[in-house]
């Protein structure tokens, strides 16, 4: 495993050789839907990817981010103007008052580097903000109260982003989302699904008060949805920068709203001021003839890494699509995945994450060999400098999104954003919804013994995140691609399907998107059960792989391979087509 803080991705190839992780060229095997295209290893002779690319869970955040492009804007500028569009025609799922895990491949300096905009527990948290009456809040309930809101990291983190790689001035970045606020935006059928739910956070007073309309009815698809209020805030965030945004009126105004009942929150404008984002290294790690590049912890990343690692060692998976044989392995190999991810993964600023020991190739060896003997649920493993944590009981709800940006002069951006659960807390403050990201801490701090757990709450605290946004480099360090999907706890079964399926079985991005979804976390086979050939669901049966309707988040896979094709070379994109996202090159 390499961990690189800050060194150029072009010198990936030596180092990786010299630490004897440069991997052989690549299998075949059956191909599904859309049939094998070439291999996306660039020779040395390859043109450098360029843009523009933009990939977006809606047309209108899209369209802005092109726009930026069109003016001259990085990678980065765009990634900030989308997500001020998408919090606001999106706001289910992401916002200014989340956060997000950033992956930025400069590429005139050849760098990549992760940032960590994941929120934080105010000070004033314990190991028991979910517990009443001695014991835990059921999930519904920690959800809508204000425990559930940390200081919102979003914003900070692309502030941080933008002076290291903007190119425009920041407040020029925020002209499309204050114009559709306030002029209004038309409603999409994935939103008005959401806003016509009949409980939880679309009908709290916030929400309620949001999407009624002056006749006391809700909003539904294309109806003009307006709010001043955004408009408003994004204008203020655009003239007084991130600084305004965490000391100024709309601190003051999420503090207050955290402070309400049910269940009032000790979120304060102080702790939003103390809000600081985290530049990271990136965690880099070879598949096949690729480098594949992850956000450190508190993201999951490692933990798709562990997974590609594990696949090598596994030749069923190599099959393909059409494989059940593959399908079964790549179940099994999640199952291992998930119990090391769950045992160990937390904030590294408070416990010790043995990233190192779970890619030992000797660790990743003998965790792959016990697949094939898998029955039910896998237990963790020990690996190298593991401190064996207490249970984990971390619950994962689903309200998040992806976007990938290429700039014209080859910048990219792979980014992971959420406000945690739909419609966040359900709250609101000067706009947008609050996040509930504090429920992604374990709701059950220690076990009987006394033995903490990894993703325990404490004060200051980042909660564990599934969210792993990736950077495909090829052997020479290069820019070759981009992925990353929401899901909760299954984003990282989506990751490695996507990258599987491009960079193993051939396929191109937009079929490896189309193919089922398949998570296996625990005992059982969650999946896109309909979409799975009547075949193949009989194959799989028969090797003890029952599926059952996927529980969690759906996939909404965005990003891109950059390819040789027959008019030259160009980037391979797609947009999952279980959302409203589109992906454009122009």
């Amino acid at each position: 495993m390499i961990h690189l803080p800050h060194r150029s991705v072009r010198a990936l190839t030596a180092v990786l050789v010299a630490a004897g992780l440069a991997l052989g060229g690549c299998g075949g095997g059956a191909l599904g839907t859309g049939g094998p295209v070439a291999g996306p290893v660039a020779p040395v002779a390859a043109p450098a990817a360029r843009g523009p690319f933009v990939a977006a869970a809606n047309p209108l955040a899209v369209e802005a981010g092109m726009a930026v492009l069109r003016e001259g804007g990085s990678a980065v500028d765009a990634a900030i103007a989308i997500q001020a569009v998408l919090g606001l025609v999106e706001p289910q799922s992401s916002g200014l008052g989340g956060g997000a895990f950033m992956m930025a491949y400069d590429a005139a300096s050849g760098q990549i580097t992760s940032y960590d905009g994941r929120e934080t527990a105010p000070a004033a948290a314990t190991p028991e903000l979910f517990y009443e009456n001695g014991r835990p809040l059921g999930v519904g309930d920690a959800v809508l109260s204000g425990r559930s809101t940390g200081a919102p990291g979003a914003v900070a983190m692309l502030a941080m982003a933008h002076r290291a790689h903007g190119r425009l001035p920041w407040h020029a970045l925020f002209g499309d989302a204050e114009r559709l606020a306030r002029d209004g935006f038309i409603v999409s059928p994935r939103l008005a699904g959401f806003i016509a739910a009949t409980r939880g956070q679309a009908r709290t007073r916030w929400a309620d008060a949001y999407f009624t309309k002056a006749d006391g009815t809700r909003y539904v698809a294309g109806d003009v949805l307006r709010n001043p209020a955004y408009a408003e805030t994004v204008a203020e965030l655009a003239a007084g920068g991130a600084e305004g945004f965490y000391n100024g009126r709309i601190a003051r105004e999420i503090a207050a709203t955290v402070a309400q009942e049910p269940r009032p929150g000790a979120l304060t404008a102080e702790d939003i001021a103390a809000y600081q984002p985290i530049e990271r290294g990136a965690l880099c790690r070879p598949y096949r003839v690729y480098v594949v590049c992850v956000p450190p912890p508190p993201s999951s990343g490692v933990a798709v890494l562990q997974l590609l690692a594990m696949a090598e060692q596994t030749p069923h998976i190599h099959a393909g699509p059409d494989s059940a044989g593959a399908w079964t392995a790549f179940a099994q190999l999640q199952r291992l995945m998930y119990a090391d991810r769950d045992r160990y993964v937390g904030d590294p600023g408070f416990v010790r994450v043995p990233v190192q020991g779970l890619l030992d190739p000797d660790y990743v060896a003998a965790r792959a060999a016990l697949a094939p003997g898998l029955t039910g649920a896998a237990e963790p493993g020990t690996p190298p400098g593991g401190v064996f944590s207490g249970p984990d009981a971390t619950h994962e709800p689903a309200g998040t999104s992806h976007l990938v940006v290429v700039d014209a002069q080859g910048n990219a951006v792979s980014m992971t954003t959420t406000v945690e659960s739909v419609f966040g807390s359900g709250r609101m403050a000067a706009g947008f919804f609050l996040n509930n990201q504090l429920t992604d801490f374990s709701f059950t701090p220690t076990r009987p013994d006394g033995a903490a757990a990894a993703n325990a709450v404490a004060a200051g605290k980042r909660p564990r995140s599934s969210m792993s946004p990736v950077i495909v480099l090829d052997r020479q360090g290069r820019l070759l691609g981009a992925f990353g999907s929401p899901g909760g706890p299954s984003i990282l079964a989506y990751n490695a399907k996507a990258l599987i399926a491009v960079l193993d079985w051939g396929l191109p991005v937009q079929a490896a998107f189309d193919l089922p979804n398949l998570v296996a976390r625990g005992d059982g086979f969650g999946a896109d059960t309909d979409r799975f050939p009547e075949a193949l669901r009989a194959g799989l049966a028969e090797r003890g792989v029952t599926l059952s309707p996927n529980a969690s988040e759906n996939s909404g896979l965005h990003g891109a391979i950059w390819r040789q094709g027959a008019t030259g070379w160009s980037w391979d994109g797609g947009a999952d087509d279980r959302r409203e996202g589109v992906a454009r090159t122009q």
